[in-house]
């Protein structure tokens, strides 16, 4: 079992919360103890328990055992616009060592981290620092999360290039049927299984849980070692 993997989206909106908790679960089934984190958020409400963000109490409900929440999320940002916009209106900057912080913290009690994104892939988190620093910098392999609707092709094409580009390794991709609608959806996988250079790792049906949309994920080609 991989001790972490990123999961990146081909934009924001596009149900990669939905699924890095299906691949949490996922995981879990294998029997690992399996957390995830969402190491910036913003459009975070204010609670009596402080700042939380919808995506990252997800991914702290999906884990194998209860984690504070500033472990799952330590960069909680108030306004819901592009992290670098929302740090300035609150004259922070985001760095990564309290990023790298917390994520060392979770890998030594459990077997993988769920490491999601924020936005998509090129996502500025501060003057000179993208959201793609994150797996760059810890050396994570990614999952690319394609949301499943017209224009997706370009998108998730686009992504794949710009992730090889910064060095990473595209580990596989799960499409998101965000668009119960979408016309040509079976050519569209198709076209998607025929172009990104890394395998399909499931295809989440519109509307289904996270626990039970796990059993849509095969995970085997994660357990593969980088070419």
């Amino acid at each position: 079992m991989m001790s972490a993997v990123f999961v990146a989206g081909t934009d924001t909106g596009i149900g990669k919360t939905h699924a890095a908790c299906a691949l949490i679960h996922a995981l879990r089934a294998q029997g690992g103890r399996v957390c995830g984190m969402k190491p910036v958020a913003s459009g975070c409400l204010e609670t009596p328990e402080g700042r939380r963000n919808e995506d990252a109490l997800a991914l702290q409900a999906a884990g194998s055992e209860p984690q504070p929440y500033a472990a799952i999320n330590p960069v909680a940002l108030r306004e819901p616009l592009s992290p670098h916009l929302a740090a300035r209106l609150e004259g922070v900057t985001i760095t990564m060592p309290p990023l790298r912080a917390a994520f060392d913290r979770l890998r030594i009690t459990h077997d993988t981290v769920v490491v999601e994104g924020v936005g998509g892939w090129m996502v500025p988190l501060a003057p000179g620092l993208l959201a793609s620093a994150i797996p760059q910098q810890w050396g994570l392999p990614v999952v690319l999360v394609v949301g499943l609707r017209l224009g997706c092709l370009n998108h998730a094409l686009l992504s794949a290039r710009a992730i090889a580009a910064d060095g990473c390794r595209l580990a596989g991709w799960i499409g998101n049927r965000i668009d119960p609608a979408m016309a040509a959806l079976e050519d569209n996988l198709e076209t998607l299984r025929a172009m990104l250079p890394a395998p399909c790792l499931g295809v989440l049906p519109h509307g289904l849980e996270p626990a039970r949309a796990a059993g849509r994920l095969d995970l085997t080609a994660l357990r593969r070692p980088a070419a």
